[in-house]
């Protein structure tokens, strides 16, 4: 869609819901003739607008979509730079395999801080290539990003994330979310949010990264997802009502902002006390299942690269790189 149709409904938009504006004012403010207004009205209509018309009258916004546009998004945002850039999609195999072709194909040309939003996800994959699902009335989103970090600082950018998303539903919804090592975020003991963090390097040089998340909004667990279920839950579930997700994400994107820039500037001590304060999994015994071995004992720390230092049964320290965490 073009900025010129948004630019009408921006119009409509100051008018105010329920406010009529007259078709030759649409016209005249947008430079094109009325059929073309009237055109306009209908491709937003397609996308889940309900705008009235009278041929007297003219045109009046009674409901917004509940598409995840950058328009609607835009209107609640705060940053400087992520997403500053965003494109919608209504159905992808994934926003990070989106991503990660756009920065082979024309990564000269891509804005820092790029949002990419679905609707819906065939083939969203989470952490060693996990499936991720990722049902309509989610949050699915990678934001590209161009820190020129070392790679061993990585991981901060992912806990930036992670805890960005705990912060914001904290913030908006009151509800304890907590940050489980490495990447995920809970609500008593279930997921209802996660992150991924691609890169590319040069030598040791981060050349671009590719943060993505998915948050579990206005999504029925039950219906959509029932077999986890048990171990999964949403947003609109906690609280039993949908939520205003443009408004959300935009919320979620000041909050990463604010510590990504944090990390630009130095001030990881920072990011790393919050992340333990807000710890699913430090103190707690835990099952660590990596590649080469599994084990059990009580989460103790990270340390600065991000690796969880496990208290193990047997009485050694164990530094766990990658690997799954669970409490028990």
């Amino acid at each position: 869609m073009t900025h010129t149709i948004f630019d009408l409904l921006r119009i409509l938009d100051d008018a105010g819901i329920g406010k009529t504006v007259s078709a030759s004012v649409l016209s005249e403010k947008l430079g094109v003739t009325r059929t073309t207004v009237w055109k306009y009205v209908n491709l937003l209509r397609e996308v889940g607008y309900v705008i009235d018309a009278s041929p007297k009258e003219g045109y009046t916004l009674r409901k917004r979509t509940w598409l995840l546009l950058p328009y609607e998004v835009k209107r609640f945002l705060e940053t400087k730079t992520i997403g500053q850039e965003m494109h919608h999609f209504d159905q992808v195999m994934s926003t990070n395999t989106l991503a990660r072709q756009m920065m082979t194909e024309v990564g000269c040309e891509v804005q820092s801080g790029t949002v990419l939003i679905a609707e819906h996800q065939t083939g969203g994959m989470g952490r060693m290539n996990r499936v991720w699902m990722s049902p309509e009335g989610g949050i699915w989103a990678t934001i590209v990003l161009m820190p020129k970090l070392p790679v061993e600082q990585a991981f901060l950018v992912m806990a930036a994330a992670s805890v960005s998303l705990a912060k914001a539903i904290r913030h908006e919804f009151g509800l304890s979310a907590l940050v489980q090592w490495p990447n995920d975020v809970f609500i008593g003991d279930k997921k209802v949010a996660g992150t991924t963090l691609e890169l590319t390097a040069n030598e040791d040089i981060i050349r671009y990264c590719l943060v993505s998340v998915g948050i579990d909004v206005n999504v029925h667990v039950e219906k959509s997802m029932p077999s986890i279920a048990e171990r999964v839950t949403s947003l609109s579930d906690e609280l039993g009502h949908d939520v205003e997700r443009a408004h959300f994400f935009a919320v979620c994107l000041k909050e990463f902002e604010r510590r990504y820039n944090m990390i630009l500037k130095g001030e990881t001590e920072a990011l790393f006390r919050e992340w333990k304060s807000l710890s699913h999994t430090l103190n707690r015994r835990v099952r660590i299942r990596t590649i080469r071995e599994s084990f059990e004992g009580e989460a103790m720390d990270i340390d600065e690269h991000g690796a969880l230092l496990v208290h193990k049964d047997n009485g050694d320290i164990e530094r766990v790189i990658a690997g799954d965490c669970y409490l028990i």
